[in-house]
């Protein structure tokens, strides 16, 4: 019998539809309340996504996973809620919108000490928070949250857990390639299946609407820090297969699901694979090659996208593989993909205006002042040859967007714009992770403008950070010495930043989870941390309008 090997992921959810992830053991026909879809097969793995459509805006209902017509979900005995699919309001006059939020998530262990390390996942104990509050609710429409937003290193390619260790021990040679990292395809698949098999875990991706964007860790540290790390990681000989297999699972596991039905569809590549008579691992891998080869080029290939919840936009920025890495320019983002974002960043004519815009960004555009005068300084000594430079930049991940100052730049004209205009939002919001650690913090532009701006950074959701870096993220929004550290970068021909900022709440540190409430206009973060007896904690709760 065809079995579930994972999932069902619920991922981008309209009024009308939602659209569901799977992957199955072998070739089969997956079927959700009446839909249904082939899978497609790549490196001997199979996946399907299944839209459902013609459901009721505004409905929450329950749903069963079907393989050939034998139902495989719900697991007998996992001892979970029913899953739902909650399609979104054709309108909402109270504007409600619960957005949760983090990043860097590392797996479930079998090593009792390392699992003391990593603390209580925050994620986890979300999810069994809210499992029970389904299993209490008349309905599960007033409990569930609106979305699920993963900021970035969902998995962790070249940080394996000692049972992955023992796997790649028993299937090849560990002192070959890229040793006890991630190789190929069927590693990453391996890498997904240990990172979403746990219950908690598996049941709230089920059930809950998830938006997600690669960072570094998902391929390999600090990937696409510079042109030198290219350098360096191309005269590697195994490289070439691994970012082949990290973009082309990339795709598979995350990037589907993250679009609109209709975006998807229009895709040529996805109506390739779908339509594909066997193993499509070779159209995954030729794109993969060429999206990686053509950093900072107008290609095309855009990771980035958008969601609309209500009058709450999201637009999930690709801040990893859109880069522009060459001698002349260095920008996170390149044209035609930051194009993108600034003509989605408002509404367009016909839309309702936006009450809300989300900027997901797997790494903070607003550091700690501190931190942020000292990654432009780094870019400004390594863009002069600074061999030291470089070392330390790709030593204490110096690669944040200050890092790419003529884009943090930009991006702050476009907050700025948007900010300003006659239907500015109440609020725009950064959202990121990557740091391993929390904070909150407002931005003042010169001139005041009508949307209130902050950076509301999550993170990790389950990973550590070395104690002294707590005392150095602490001392970042420190004034004296960011006042020290501006003076340097003036003297180096650095100008100002265009606004200014500081912390509202935090750094905290420790596994965390956060959530946007929004009602109309008015909106606030609460922040969460896991306990010690398995709980979360509230730490902060913020209002932001």
């Amino acid at each position: 019998m065809t079995s579930l090997e994972l999932g069902p992921v619920l991922r981008h959810v309209g009024t009308t539809t939602a659209t569901v992830w799977v992957e199955t053991s072998e070739r089969c026909t997956v079927e959700v309340l009446g839909a249904s879809a082939p899978t497609f097969q790549v490196c001997g793995q199979h996946y399907a996504l299944v839209v459902v459509e013609g459901l009721e805006p505004g409905t929450c209902v329950p749903y069963e996973v079907r393989l050939d017509g034998e139902v495989v979900w719900p697991i007998p005995g996992l001892a979970t809620p029913p899953s739902h699919l909650r399609t979104r309001a054709e309108s909402d006059d109270t504007g409600r919108l619960r957005f949760v939020y983090g990043s860097c998530r590392f797996p479930p262990t079998d090593d009792p000490e390392l699992e003391a390390s990593l603390g209580i996942d925050a994620l986890d104990a979300y999810a069994a928070r809210l499992m029970d509050l389904v299993g209490a609710a008349d309905d599960a429409a007033e409990v569930l949250p609106d979305a699920l937003c993963l900021l970035g290193d969902q998995v962790y390619a070249d940080e394996i857990t000692p049972r992955t260790e023992r796997w790649i021990r028993e299937n090849r040679d560990p002192e070959a390639g890229p040793g006890l990292e991630i190789a190929d395809y069927g590693e990453y698949a391996h890498l997904y299946a240990e990172s979403w098999t746990d219950r908690e875990l598996r049941w709230l991706l089920s059930t809950v609407p998830t938006a997600m964007i690669f960072d570094d860790h998902d391929v390999r540290d600090d990937w696409n820090t510079s042109q030198t790390w290219r350098e360096q990681m191309a005269a590697k000989p195994w490289w070439p297969q691994r970012i082949r297999a990290g973009l082309a699972s990339y795709w598979v596991y995350q990037h589907l699901g993250n679009l609109d039905p209709e975006t998807r569809d229009a895709d040529p590549l996805y109506r390739k694979v779908i339509e594909a008579d066997g193993d499509v691992f070779d159209l995954l891998a030729d794109f993969a090659a060429r999206a990686d080869a053509e950093v900072g080029e107008p290609t095309g290939v855009r990771w980035s996208y958008r969601w609309d919840l209500g009058r709450t936009r999201l637009l999930m920025v690709d801040s990893r593989c859109a880069r522009v890495l060459n001698e002349q320019d260095r920008l996170m983002i390149n044209d035609h993909s930051f194009a993108w974002i600034e003509e989605n960043a408002t509404a367009a004519p016909g839309e309702d205006d936006v009450d809300h815009l989300l900027l997901g960004s797997s790494i903070p555009w607003l550091m700690p002042p501190a931190v942020s005068h000292v990654q432009s300084i780094d870019e400004w000594a390594a863009s002069r040859g600074s061999r030291l430079a470089e070392t330390v930049r790709q030593a204490v991940d110096l690669e944040h967007w200050p890092a790419f100052r003529a884009s943090f730049d930009r991006l702050a004209d476009l907050v700025r714009g948007v900010a300003s205009g006659p239907n500015a939002p109440a609020t725009v919001c950064v959202l990121s992770g990557d740091v391993h650690h929390s904070y909150a913090a407002e931005a003042r532009y010169p001139s005041p403008t009508r949307s209130r701006v902050y950076q509301l950074t999550c993170s990790p959701v389950r990973n550590g950070v070395p104690w002294f870096m707590e005392y150095v993220f602490a001392l970042g929004w420190w004034r004296g010495l960011t006042n020290v550290l501006g003076r340097v970068a003036r003297a180096a021909g650095i100008g100002d930043p265009p606004l200014t900022w500081s912390t509202i709440g935090g750094p905290w540190f420790g596994n965390a989870v956060s959530t946007l409430e929004v009602t109309g206009r008015q909106a606030c973060v609460r922040v969460e941390r896991s306990g010690s007896r398995g709980g979360l904690e509230p730490v902060a709760e913020i209002p932001l309008t």
